[in-house]
């Protein structure tokens, strides 16, 4: 096939050396439909060729040059002005007749495979220059999603082609010294996938450089949002090889693009939906292994773009990552400043960078942006390059390591820190600060005089404030042990196990079944071990399993041992599924007892889920004891209190003999509302504050110190109410347990409220 002179090219006629006619992302989808098949949304590219022949047809060819020679591309009105002329142009313009013809009859062919006469599809920029090792025009162009319609596909090509001189892109060919005509755009016509879940991949960390090493990023819906920096994703690393999930960080999302009746639009996300994780961990590894296949079949580190619909993954791009050489962090950069920390991030691009705050709210601001400030934004777009190329520094609100600020950043060689929750309330413009984009930091203030950055050093300042009742943290991943340790906290209260045993990644009784126990036993107590190393001689609360049914199904080998429950949340789980397996609970002891006794880690308690009544608490007591794990000065039992005949019955259950509970704010406010909050239809109606869940708190708190015992409460309520923080340390609770994100402001709150109560006595 000769396809140099092809209008339309179909992804299985194209490979990776096909750049000059499908462009990189047109050349990236045939050459991985070549070996990933059904994993790549099916569909065409419309030619470079035919894009050429659309600039002779319409003579636009000097107009678009005379424009460009007379624009000053270093000042963003004349830029924006030029771009505005050359884009009326082109879409202004007129496609021949004959390919008009051949795009209409390919678009037919496209939805005839899915048995659609107007399918649903996606036009997507795909310029000859683009997604080179050495430099990455991702985002330069524009896409469009959710297009239907023959004339519709025609127009938002000629769209395509005129997205070739965007502001931003313009400047970017010029800043790469890229001949604007020798670089043409193929429009890639592909079949819409609608993502639930969507993201980005890359087969290295694009900050460290760790070769070892995948990172994913998540976010609901289509993912615009993602790579616009609008909405801040979920961050997962994996290890290459075994592919061990090192890093589950999930981070709330409000805001998402889907399609509603035949349109894409910005929506709410769903409630109960809004602080999940994006990814289970069987999604998150299968995602992984498709990374590393594409990394050595490419034979280079790769950038993907990913989506899940209806639970099947896509991949809907792989580029090269263009930024190796520069990603280089010094993981000892600390640094001296005269001033104070007041912020902390994501690192997303390394280095130390100091200057002038000039904060942009959007992109016509961009000319306030001098040479050596430190540009501070919600998020970046392509519309910001001019200004991130002159800035000493980079800082956005929202956005991860796979945004446009991050990558940008990145490529420009400017330190930057992105997701930095409140930096636009903190930070004032004129304020002179300090960004280290090694460790995520803001500092206020200036560098020490007469220091070089790379080799400066300055311990971390910490003002703790002194409360009675103590801050604990709720915490599930032993990799984070060792820094949330140096935090302002009490210990941990509550310590998950869920994520250390997805990470063994096998059913404990398929383990039990070959005999290999010792697996189970010594993965779960080096996890354990992290954590009560770090924190000591603080307590660490550890809270048995409590994986419903459905979740230990996606463990290798769950499909064998775990029945189909229509509702999990009320099924087998907590302590009856310890005194009905006491095998598998004993394994849990037995790496307890290991890190207790064998390593001489005395900080180490037991916390029991979802106990029903006061004889499944005595069940569960015998083994615990039976197994040489006794109560003492050392060792501490808790209940959860997450179910009302906890509160009702709680003098029942502490005559069985327990030193302390926790509540488990989440489970109890579902169970005494009577509603799922994972069910979309009422889970809008849960609130930790209405007043029968806050009655059921004050009881359990006024029956714990009438009693003797401590109390303490771990759900996501104290993390999200400070109201409620305050009504805790009024009723007398022992210790509070919140998500490290909360942990000063709970601190705070604790501090007020205690001389609140101290005040009114």
């Amino acid at each position: 096939m000769n396809k140099e002179n092809k209008n339309i090219l179909w992804f299985d006629q194209i490979d990776k050396e096909d750049i000059p006619f499908a462009g990189g992302k047109g050349a990236n989808l045939g050459e991985m439909t070549s070996f990933l098949d059904n994993l790549v949304p099916q569909g065409f590219v419309v030619t470079a060729k035919a894009y050429f022949d659309f600039i002779e047809h319409n003579q636009l060819r000097d107009k678009v040059a005379k424009i460009l020679e007379a624009t000053n591309t270093e000042q963003n009105d004349e830029l924006t002005a030029a771009s505005e002329k050359i884009k009326r142009m082109i879409i202004g313009g007129e496609v021949p007749e004959k390919l008009v013809q051949e795009i209409i009859n390919s678009y037919h062919r496209l939805g005839s495979l899915f048995g659609l006469k107007q399918a649903l599809v996606a036009v997507r920029s795909s310029a000859t220059a683009e997604d080179l090792p050495d430099a990455s025009f991702a985002g330069q162009q524009e896409t469009f999603l959710n297009i239907r319609g023959e004339a519709s596909v025609v127009n938002y090509v000629r769209k395509a082609w005129a997205s070739l001189f965007t502001p931003r892109a313009i400047f970017y060919r010029e800043e790469k010294g890229f001949d604007h005509f020798k670089v043409g755009l193929a429009a890639v016509v592909q079949r819409m996938v609608q993502s639930e879940t969507s993201g980005v991949m890359f087969t290295i960390d694009p900050v460290t450089n760790q070769k070892n090493k995948i990172v994913i990023e998540a976010i609901w819906g289509l993912g615009e949002y993602i790579v616009q920096g609008i909405v801040t994703p979920d961050h997962y690393e994996i290890e290459k090889g075994d592919y061990q999930i090192t890093e589950i960080k999930t981070v709330p999302q409000k805001m998402q693009l889907i399609k509603r009746k035949g349109r894409t639009v910005k929506t709410m996300v769903p409630k109960n939906k809004i602080k999940l994780q994006k990814l289970s961990s069987p999604q998150i590894v299968e995602l992984a292994k498709t990374g590393e296949a594409l990394h050595k079949h490419y034979f280079f580190a790769q950038d993907i773009e990913w989506a899940l619909e209806k639970g099947k993954l896509y991949i809907l791009q792989t580029r090269p990552v263009t930024t190796i050489s520069s990603a280089v962090r010094k993981e000892d950069s600390q640094i001296g400043v005269d001033g104070e920390l007041v912020l902390k991030g994501d690192s997303a691009s390394p280095g130390i960078g100091q200057g002038r705050v000039v904060i942009i709210q959007k992109a016509e601001q961009i000319n306030r942006i001098k040479k050596g400030d430190c540009l501070i934004a919600k998020m970046t777009s392509p519309d910001y390059v001019p200004a991130m190329k002159k800035a000493s520094a980079i800082v956005t609100e929202l956005g991860g390591q796979t945004s446009h600020a991050a990558i940008v950043s990145r490529e420009l060689g400017v330190p930057c820190v992105v997701g930095v929750d409140g930096v636009l309330k903190v930070l004032k413009n004129n304020d002179h600060i300090v960004v280290n984009g090694d460790r995520g930091e803001i500092w206020l203030g200036k560098l020490k005089k007469g220091k070089k950055t790379s080799k400066t050093r300055l311990k971390k300042k910490q003002t703790k404030t002194r409360t009675a009742t103590k801050l604990y943290l709720n915490l599930a991943e032993p990799e984070l042990a060792k820094e949330s340790a140096k935090r302002d906290v009490d210990g941990v209260g509550l310590l998950r196990a869920e994520f250390m045993i997805a990470q063994i990644g096998i059913h404990p009784q398929k383990l039990i079944k070959e005999g290999k126990q010792e697996l189970f036993i010594q993965k779960l107590s080096e996890g354990m071990l992290q954590f009560c190393k770090a924190f000591n001689p603080k307590p660490v609360v550890y809270r048995a399993t409590d994986f419903k049914s459905n979740e230990y199904r996606h463990l290798t080998g769950g499909e064998l041992f775990e029945p189909e429950e229509p509702n999990p949340l009320l099924g087998f789980r907590g302590a009856f599924r310890y005194i009905s397996f006491p095998e598998v609970f004993q394994l849990e002891l037995e790496a307890i007892k290991r890190v207790r006794n064998k390593h001489g880690f005395k900080n180490l308690w037991l916390m029991i889920p979802f106990v029903r009544t006061p004889k499944e608490l005595l069940e569960v007591k015998r083994i615990v004891t039976g197994y040489g794990l006794s109560r003492s000065s050392s060792f501490k039992l808790w209940m959860m209190v997450e179910i009302p005949s906890n509160v009702i019955s709680l003098k029942d259950f502490i005559k069985v003999g327990i030193d302390g509970v926790s509540i488990g704010s989440n489970d109890l406010t579902m169970l005494i509302l009577g509603l799922d909050r994972d069910n979309s239809e009422v889970a809008y109606r849960f609130n930790e504050m209405d007043p029968s869940v806050l009655y059921a708190l004050r009881k359990t708190i006024k029956t714990c110190n009438r009693l003797g015992i401590t109390s303490s409460i771990c759900g996501q309520a104290p993390s999200q109410y400070p109201e409620m923080v305050e009504k805790l340390v009024r009723w007398g609770v022992t210790s509070i347990s919140v998500s490290p994100d909360a942990i000063e402001r709970s601190r705070q709150t604790i501090a007020w409220a205690e001389k609140e109560r101290l005040r009114k006595k």
